[in-house]
């Protein structure tokens, strides 16, 4: 089951079609960026970063049952909002949600906690301005004006100058020349070559000064329209270096936490995160392998530990929870707390990989 920017969102065990709308992820071919650098000045200072185009990326899994030691659901809503920003500001390219064993997710009173803790994660990830035309009215969303925004780079502000912008594709005729409006964000609807059907999310690169579509074929514009294409979602990371959010995805277990992965060949460096981890980032030698496709992986309330013995595929006990990984670690050695919950792991470990990920993450 998966979670896409686009997709068929959420889809019950027993085949039946949760409350979303149909919104179609496009990932076209990627177009060569022009005048970037312009374009991406007003984010620069916010990212503090250098802008270097990033090929690599990095994920996260995470047991979707860490939100039922939350006491209410506003509490559940703010959690899920916590692991997203720090998502965010790690610069983390997928969320996975799991189940913590092989069988179905079970359902509460209040509904399902992976389907819960998704859902709250795509609604976060998704700019302001698009979240009305996605998502319908749904009592899982029912607090989520107290979860802190993003303020990520595909969340622009009014004043900001991007070439890049998420938009969703509306139910409004193109001019005579065909194509589709989509709604960007500004204050006029953006013309794309080509017809997509409306309620697609797209991420689109504009074109407005150049009367000429990404088909290479002249249409006239309407008075102030702007023009653009449509891009990979990873085109904005992949050309100018830009942050873009998270796609989200939910897995049954662990098992198809690494058998599902979306890219090709799989993950290439994978961690798992343990108190009682063989390393400790606080070794002297310790290295992260050269990866191009990173996955770091958070047990829930009971630890990483129980979610690995209690998924029957695997076959494998507590105590072998390392042979799972390629890097079995301590991020937080000589804790003063007993635990560390998910939720306090998840920033902890994300912030003292980074130097170590930014290292080892692959460009080329």
């Amino acid at each position: 089951m998966q979670i896409t920017r686009g997709g068929k969102i959420f889809t019950t065990q027993d085949g039946r079609k949760g409350q979303h709308k149909k919104v179609t992820n496009i990932r076209k071919r990627k177009h060569p960026a022009t005048n970037l650098a312009a374009a991406v000045e007003d984010v620069a200072p916010q990212q503090h970063v250098s802008l270097t185009p990033r090929h690599y990326t990095v994920s996260i899994a995470v047991a979707g049952s860490i939100v039922l030691n939350a006491q209410s659901p506003e509490l559940r809503t703010y959690l899920v909002g916590e692991i997203a920003r720090a998502a965010a500001i790690f610069q983390v390219d997928e969320i996975v949600v799991f189940g913590d064993s092989s069988g179905a997710s079970p359902s509460y009173n209040w509904g399902d906690p992976n389907l819960f803790f998704g859902r709250l994660l795509q609604y976060i990830e998704t700019p302001q301005y698009l979240r009305k035309a996605i998502f319908p009215h749904h009592s899982d969303l029912r607090f989520a004006g107290i979860l802190n925004p993003l303020d990520a780079p595909h969340h622009p502000r009014a004043h900001e100058n991007l070439v890049y912008r998420e938009g969703v594709t509306v139910d409004t005729p193109a001019n005579s020349a065909g194509g589709s409006l989509v709604n960007v964000g500004l204050r006029n609807y953006v013309h794309l070559d080509r017809r997509l059907k409306p309620g697609v999310r797209v991420t689109v690169k504009l074109i407005s000064s150049d009367p000429v579509g990404g088909s290479g074929q002249k249409h006239q514009q309407r008075p102030h329209e702007l023009s653009g294409v449509a891009v990979s979602p990873a085109a904005p990371r992949e050309t100018a270096g830009l942050y873009w959010g998270y796609t989200t995805r939910l897995a049954k277990n662990l098992t198809e936490v690494f058998a599902q992965s979306p890219f090709k060949g799989g993950y290439d460096v994978t961690v798992g995160t343990s108190e009682r981890g063989h390393q400790s980032i606080e070794d002297a030698d310790f290295v992260l392998p050269a990866f191009k496709h990173l996955l770091v992986v958070f047990g829930g309330v009971a630890g990483l530990e129980a979610c690995v013995e209690g998924t029957a595929e695997l076959g494998l006990s507590a105590s072998e929870t390392h042979t799972l990984f390629d890097v079995w670690l301590n991020t937080c050695p000589d804790q003063g707390s007993r635990t560390i919950r998910t939720e306090e792991a998840v920033p902890i470990t994300m912030a003292r990989l980074r130097p170590f990920i930014v290292k080892a993450g692959k460009n080329d």
